[in-house]
């Protein structure tokens, strides 16, 4: 079963920027797209695992900080040539505020930084 949290409000996030949610399965960055689009994906490039809300955003990826991986925000997945996924989470986004999806087990204990 899954369920939406709230994670705070889309300013909270800078243009181009990411928040992380801390969840005891590991970390979610939530990113913000210059256009005030919100993603959230896995916080692990699926690389070598490098901190993907320490990375830049430019459209509708974020680049990974430690090989330069590149990462579609809206699936995850590594941009060709590269192969891979780091995961991503719904969100959605009313009235300004965030929600993310999130399995249950993952909610009670979830906490944004």
């Amino acid at each position: 079963m899954n369920e939406w949290i709230d994670i705070g409000r889309v300013e909270d996030i800078p243009l181009q920027g990411a928040r992380v949610v801390r969840t005891p399965q590991g970390d979610v960055a939530v990113f913000r797209t210059i256009h005030d689009e919100i993603f959230a994906l896995r916080d692990r490039c699926p690389h070598k695992g490098g901190p993907l809300s320490q990375g830049i955003v430019s459209g509708k990826t974020v680049t990974c900080p430690l090989h330069n991986w590149n990462i579609a925000l809206d699936t995850g997945e590594a941009v060709a040539p590269d192969k891979g996924c780091s995961g991503h989470f719904p969100v959605k986004v009313v009235e300004g505020k965030i929600s993310l999806l999130l399995p249950v087990e993952r909610v009670k204990r979830a906490s944004v930084s």
